[in-house]
């Protein structure tokens, strides 16, 4: 008999981004709750949904769901995004096998300026940068244009257009925003405008690779931002399409490939990841950052890379329970 699944997640509360316009992020957490438990139930799995709050026992909440495996959807309680190691953390200490990559990794994807130190140290490019506070601008010695980005959070929280920075009057203007709503400190990236893609590693191999292409006016950045993966209605959203698989030459999708295979095991990913890349100028793949928890929701990128390879969405899941339960899949 299949051992009982215990789906973990974070239950969608009020939080700090309601007021900024960004809760579809943190609602759409559901999503992928609902399709992976019917993913499971049709693979023969009984299943249990924990939905964890701030202030639960994590640890009583886990042990009463009876789950023999954790399939880890948790993403951290809204605006501690430090949290998301939680769940990882919790069942390594009780000896419960779970899905995705363990707590160091998450931790790491989390902290980006050290993930960057990270891909630096193993000799994988990646855009250069710095961290600056709002009392440390003056140690600013990047070219512009720079990108801003919050140095602790994910799913393009705060990227809007004005993220990307022409002038040191840009650059402080949006210091002083995100520092003020995200932290002390922020990410400032030399800001790259070649082609963008992302690549999802599952097991030990690496799914067929997505490029998102940008149907944009010339005054807009070609970037990702909150609205191009949240608000359909959104120009941004509607000028920013996915094609899988991406148009690759065999040598570019063999570099995309090994550079995706070296990131995903330098910062001790597990199971199945994101990787974030671009190209510069010199069309030199640049890692832009990895994602240890991504959105594996049917309509995410993950999904759609793994429709791609030619497997359903159960299957998609299956997979990522076989590596939690059985080892890393071939």
């Amino acid at each position: 008999m299949l051992p009982k699944v215990a789906v973990v997640y974070n239950t969608p509360l009020p939080s700090m981004y309601d007021e900024r316009g960004e809760n579809a992020a943190v609602a759409g957490v559901m999503d992928s709750v609902t399709a992976v438990k019917q993913a499971l139930v049709q693979n023969g799995c009984p299943v249990s949904l924990v939905g964890l709050e701030p202030g639960v026992a994590l640890e009583q909440a886990i042990t009463d769901s009876g789950g023999g495996v954790v399939f880890n959807l948790f993403e951290g309680f809204a605006g501690s995004p430090e949290t998301e190691a939680l769940v990882p953390e919790i069942c390594s200490r009780m000896n419960i096998p779970f899905t995705g990559s363990p707590a160091g990794a998450i931790k790491l994807g989390l902290n980006k300026p050290a993930a960057k130190q990270t891909f630096m140290a193993h000799s994988i490019p990646t855009p250069a940068f710095q961290e600056l506070s709002i009392d440390t601008i003056n140690e600013f010695n990047l070219s512009f244009p720079c990108i801003v980005k919050p140095a602790s959070e994910d799913a393009s929280h705060s990227i809007k257009p004005e993220s990307v920075v022409n002038n040191l009057e840009q650059l402080s203007t949006q210091i002083a925003r995100l520092a003020g709503c995200y932290g002390a400190t922020v990410l400032i990236e030399s800001f790259i405008t070649g082609r963008e893609f992302n690549a999802t590693v599952l097991g030990n191999r690496v799914l067929p690779v997505s490029e998102i292409v940008y149907h944009l006016p010339f005054r807009l950045p070609r970037l990702l931002t909150y609205d191009a993966k949240w608000l359909p209605s959104s120009q941004y959203y509607q000028g920013s399409v996915v094609e899988c698989p991406a148009k690759l030459t065999p040598d570019e999708l063999e570099g995309i490939t090994r550079l995706a295979i070296k990131c995903f095991n330098v910062t001790g990913c597990r199971g199945y990841a994101r990787v974030d890349i671009r190209q510069d100028c010199f069309g030199l793949f640049n890692v832009l950052e990895i994602n240890p928890n991504p959105d594996i929701s049917p309509v995410a990128g993950c999904a759609r890379q793994a429709k791609a390879a030619g497997m359903s969405y159960t299957e998609f899941i299956n997979n990522i329970l076989q590596a939690a339960t059985c080892g890393e899949l071939n």
